[in-house]
Order: structure tokens, then sequence, then C-alpha cells
């Protein structure tokens, strides 16, 4: 098994513990930060709120190896575009720690004898929360997973269905994270929310595909391989 190979399964594998990670992670938070008394509510339910900024900041991890670990074979066909996905990713992340982070400080404030006193705290990190999953899980996933699928496009790697898939998904998920920062509400439970779906699927499609298939091999690397041994030959 060739290194491209092992890399492809890895990915895969990351992909899917990030996704996983992100859905498990909003399941185990709940409704810790909905309601007027999300403070109180966060108290009481502190080993949820830990649990669930421990998923969290698995599924960070897992996305940003992602990008690192395709960065070599990415950098082959599209150096600077494999470059600026990484930029990406780490923003991306960057955002995401920090909203995490903002959860954290919430739960600490939640468990003072003045959470009264601390409201507008809690309301300021709050809204660090909800900027941060807007820039950093909508804005930056978005363009990173643009980048991503076009390199994946331009260079064969994967089947160019799913990189359009991906492509168009990328555009759509940017799209909504864009309502959320012009005031729509794109909360739980939102019409919009539809708009992450395409991405999400493509994105555990694209996993599975590499687990099970790894990249392909580029038409262009595979001519130039023909080329070089008719010239050996020759």
């Amino acid at each position: 098994m060739d290194s491209d190979r092992k890399t492809g399964i890895v990915v895969g594998a990351l992909f899917i513990v990030a996704t996983v990670g992100s859905i498990l992670g909003s399941v185990a938070l709940g409704s810790a930060l909905d309601g007027p008394d999300y403070l109180a509510d966060m108290a009481a339910q502190e080993s949820r709120v830990i649990l669930a900024v421990m998923i969290f900041l698995i599924a960070a991890s897992s996305a940003f190896a992602t990008a690192f670990l395709l960065f070599p074979i990415l950098r082959r066909h599209a150096e600077g575009l494999a470059a600026g996905y990484v930029g990406l990713r780490a923003f991306e992340n960057v955002f995401y720690v920090a909203g995490v982070v903002g959860i954290l400080i919430m739960l600490t404030v939640s468990q003072s004898e003045a959470v009264a006193t601390d409201t507008l705290l809690g309301l300021t990190l709050l809204a660090l929360h909800d900027w941060s999953v807007l820039i950093g899980t909508l804005i930056f996933f978005g363009l990173g997973s643009a980048v991503l699928n076009y390199v994946l496009y331009r260079s064969r790697l994967v089947p160019r269905w799913m990189s359009l898939w991906g492509i168009v998904g990328a555009v759509l998920v940017f799209v909504y994270g864009l309502l959320g920062i012009f005031g729509v509400d794109t909360g739980l439970g939102s019409p919009y929310m539809l708009l992450a779906m395409p991405i999400a699927l493509q994105e555990m499609v694209f996993a599975v595909w590499l687990i099970v298939r790894g990249f392909d091999r580029p038409v262009v690397q595979t001519e130039q391989t023909r080329e070089m041994r008719v010239a050996v030959m020759n």
C-alpha cells in the first residue's frame, strides 16, 4: 500500500470523525445555550457542557488534520491553492476553538455567586460563540471546501461529479453563513439549515470513497508516465 493510499484512508476517517463529532457535540450541548436563563441552565448541566466541549475539540482537531495531510497531495497539482486550503481550514478552526472557549467561560460565569451581575458578560460570550459558528464553521468552511473541491476537480483525484457536488455544496453553505451574518434566523429548526445538507452529505461520500477506493490516478500523470516509458524504450 503506497503512501497516498494510506493518506486517503486516514483522511477519510478524519472527515467522518470531524462531521460526527460536530453532530454529537451539538447533541451533547443540547439546549444549554437556549432560553433566557441559559447561564443557570449551564450550571445545572455542567457535565454535558464539558462533554460537548471535548467532542467539539476532537472534531476541530480532526478537521484541521485533514488539511494538513492533504496538502502534500494537493500541492502536486496546485501548490498555491493547496496552501490556501490549509490556511482557510486554520482560520476555520481558530473561530471554532474561540466558540468552544466562549462556552467554557460561560460555564465558569454560570457557576459564580453573582450570576445576575455577570449577565452582560454572558451575553457577550454567547454572541462570541454564535459569531464564531457563523464565520468559522460556515463562511471559512465554505471557502475551504470550495478550494478543496476545485483542486480535486482540476486534478481528477476523485470523480468529477463528486468534486462538482462539493463545489455546489460549498457555495450553498457559504450563502447559509451570509444569511446568518445579515440577521436572518439560521438557527436550529430554520429551513435554511437545508443549505448545509449537500456539503455534509458530499463530505461523507468523499470520506467513504477515500477509505474504500483512495485517490484516482490523474489522467495527466498517467499520460506522462506512459510517455516516459515510451521514451525509455526508444
